[in-house]
């Protein structure tokens, strides 16, 4: 067999190598349930479908990688504008009683408003007019001259609530008819008919003024003489008046 060419001798270890080995398992592909029943396609065929298909690619950026530190507070901005008014809550319940305060200090008694007067007649006056104001010659008190002694009037700088009062003596056997007047409005009578015997009459009143109301004395002359008395030495004929509350 030494004799024999080189290719006789290597011909069975080919024919041996060719035939499959008979405890080899066939070839199989895995494939799930879900998966179509086609078999895979081939590499010969997948080359002839066309190109390599590439996968898609997506940019993840990771931001708290990125993230810096935390900056400065801003300035506060231009507040709004303000919104509608809500309609009123319901009252809340009655909170505890508080502690007594401390006195106050006293108010400055210049700004007390003070209105006063006080004045009187010397003379016996005989009416001879219909109407005619009493006129007074004696001051008594008169600080703001409120009162004016040349008209018989009073006139109220601060208005308020006053009080009013007139004195007068009767003349014997002559009537004595007087009005206290608020403007032209007659408020009050002091009357007293004629007698043998001289008497003292009084009248007094409250009325509220307003600035620069009047406030004075009226006799009224009717048929009869009407006269009221006094002399130089007594004061029988007095008019005063004074502020009880302003108003102001």
């Amino acid at each position: 067999m030494s004799g024999l060419p080189p290719f006789l001798l290597l011909l069975p270890l080919l024919l041996v190598a060719a035939v499959p080995s008979p405890s080899r398992p066939p070839l199989r592909y895995c494939r799930r349930c879900c998966d179509h029943l086609d078999p895979p396609e081939s590499p010969s065929s997948a080359r002839s479908a066309g190109p390599h298909q590439m996968p898609e690619l997506r940019t993840f950026i990771n931001m708290t990688i990125l993230k810096g530190d935390k900056g400065d507070r801003g300035e506060r901005g231009t507040p709004g504008k303000a919104g509608a008014e809500g309609p009123p809550g319901s009252r809340g319940p009655m909170g505890p009683k508080g502690t007594k305060g401390q006195a106050g200090t006293p108010g400055d008694p210049c700004k007390t408003q003070h209105s006063y007067f006080s004045v009187g007649r010397r003379k016996s006056l005989h009416s001879v007019d219909y109407y005619q104001a009493l006129i007074f010659d004696t001051v008594f008190v008169n600080p703001n001259e409120h009162f004016n002694m040349f008209k018989g009037k009073f006139y109220c700088y601060v208005p308020g609530v006053y009080f009013f009062n007139v004195n007068i003596h009767t003349w014997n056997f002559k009537e004595t008819y007087l009005h206290l007047m608020h403007n032209d409005s007659e408020k009050v009578i002091l009357y007293a008919q004629p007698s043998e015997r001289s008497i003292m009459q009084s009248q007094s009143v409250m009325l509220t003024l307003e600035l620069n109301d009047e406030v004075w004395v009226r006799l009224y002359k009717r048929e009869r003489e009407n006269a009221i008395y006094s002399d130089d030495v007594d004061v029988y004929i007095t008019f005063n008046g004074y502020l009880v509350m302003p108003t102001t």
